[in-house]
């Protein structure tokens, strides 16, 4: 009973509450043009602080993920102090951008721009990636007999984040600013403070929680690592278990999907509009964050009832083919307005990326300790997230590049959209997805999962 109640409670529970309360950084579409329009730049700037964070996130648990094998209470500490300083150091840079562009001069400050840049995209991303990496060993030691399942909550956690912190987020913005009124006393907007107010009040709720998780947080007390001469030794001996093409093999796929994944859902919102459901956007949006969750937490449990984890991916790719290939030969984000037919078909490849791109998330960590055992597993799992951080530089950017320099925009239902280009995306993210299908088949070969309790 005891070993039960440890697994929640010095696992999962804990585990939530770190990837819960990082999990927001995917959030920032919700305020970014607040700030741009409150700091005097523009949205395009502004946006860069987010790549950045994801940037930084991969490469932080790269560098940083022998620290996270070997003491994971000092690293969920570390991420519970970067990642709230780095939340209220961007409140601080947004309130100097906008005291002074709205209050000083009139010209934006490059210096708040890059105080951005520091505090959302590096400080932040610091915390991001230790404590992404900080619980998932623990969660597959304390679940040795559902590693799929265990790991696939929590991150499920981080990829509901959002889901769960939009509607306070949406509520804050408007509710911590102040009202502006006009000559006759009536409301007609706001002075776009709450955006700052909201990071800095934030920054102290998330720490709470993350230092909860922290304090939680606990390996089980018959585990014992194993001793490593050195760290590289520790971990290039690791990799030596199986032939390099494999771990090569692994690390491009989940690049790929990331990068393919990223590059649909940057451009999700317009592509709605595209179809007629301007109306409903925020509904296909939250619909989809449940995708996402579902997809981190479906496909990760599954995958615990195969012989072989890779099977996942290979399902993941093909589904993603498929719809690619019926939503871009129908044309359906040119012709869906009004075609029930061609709706169903563009919001299923919306629903079924995103839940692909979270499963990839999930299926990592295990997939990596079937073919390398649990030794080294928070080692090769940072730097396996270093893909992360190269899609999250290139996904969105290359989707942006598409519709940017290809098609036309044009006026659809009321607004300016480029219903060509989007299409155009799906031609790359569909090559994207055969050749991660590829390597999928051909270069990661099947492992026996016993090895995983090494």
């Amino acid at each position: 009973m005891n070993n039960i109640q440890n697994k929640w409670i010095r696992g999962a529970i804990p585990a939530l509450l770190l990837h819960c309360s990082i999990g927001t950084v995917y959030c920032w579409s919700l305020f970014s043009q607040e700030i741009a329009d409150y700091i005097g730049f523009s949205k395009g700037a502004a946006e860069w602080a987010f790549s950045f964070a994801i940037f930084f996130l991969g490469m932080s648990a790269a560098f940083l993920g022998n620290l996270v094998e070997k003491n994971i209470h000092k690293s969920s500490l570390i991420a519970a102090i970067t990642f709230a300083c780095g939340m209220a150091g961007t409140g601080f840079f947004i309130w100097y951008g906008g005291n002074c562009y709205q209050h000083g001069a009139g010209a934006p400050s490059l210096v708040s721009l890059i105080g951005i840049y520091i505090c959302y995209g590096f400080i932040m991303g610091i915390g991001l990636g230790t404590g992404y990496l900080s619980p998932v060993k623990t969660l597959m030691l304390w679940f040795k007999d559902r590693k799929g399942l265990a790991t696939g909550l929590a991150v499920a956690g981080f990829g509901a984040a959002k889901a769960i912190a939009s509607p306070f987020m949406q509520k804050m913005l408007p509710g911590l600013s102040n009202k502006i009124y006009d000559e006759a006393g009536l409301v007609i907007g706001n002075d776009g403070t709450g955006v700052w107010k909201m990071f800095v009040i934030l920054a102290g709720i998330y720490f709470v929680m993350m230092f909860i998780g922290h304090l939680l947080l606990a390996k089980p007390a018959d585990w014992v690592e194993p001793q490593q001469k050195s760290k590289e030794e520790g971990i290039i001996a690791t990799l030596k278990r199986e032939p390099i093409i494999s771990y090569i093999g692994i690390w491009l796929m989940f690049y790929l999907n990331i990068t393919c994944g990223l590059a649909l859902i940057s451009q999700e919102k317009m592509i709605v509009k595209c179809i007629g459901l301007a109306s409903m956007a925020g509904i296909v949006s939250t619909v989809s964050a449940v995708f996402n969750a579902g997809g981190r937490l479906g496909f990760s449990a599954w995958a615990d009832k195969m012989k072989d984890r890779n099977t996942i991916y290979k399902l993941i790719f093909i589904l993603s083919i498929l719809f690619t290939a019926v939503v871009y030969f129908s044309k359906g984000i040119s012709n869906g307005a009004g075609n029930t037919v061609l709706i169903i078909f563009v919001l299923a490849l919306i629903f079924i990326v995103n839940a692909g791109y979270g499963g990839g998330f999930s299926n990592v960590p295990t997939l990596l300790s079937d073919h390398y055992g649990m030794g080294s597993i928070s080692a090769i799992h940072g730097i396996t997230l270093s893909a992360w951080a190269f899609a999250g530089l290139t996904g969105n950017q290359m989707a942006n590049a598409i519709v940017k320099h290809t098609g036309k925009f044009i006026e659809v239902h009321g607004i300016s959209a480029n219903p060509t280009g989007y299409q155009n995306v799906l031609i790359v993210t569909g090559a994207l997805y055969i050749v991660a299908l590829c390597l999928s088949l051909f270069f990661v070969k099947p492992v026996n999962k016993d090895k995983g309790q090494l």
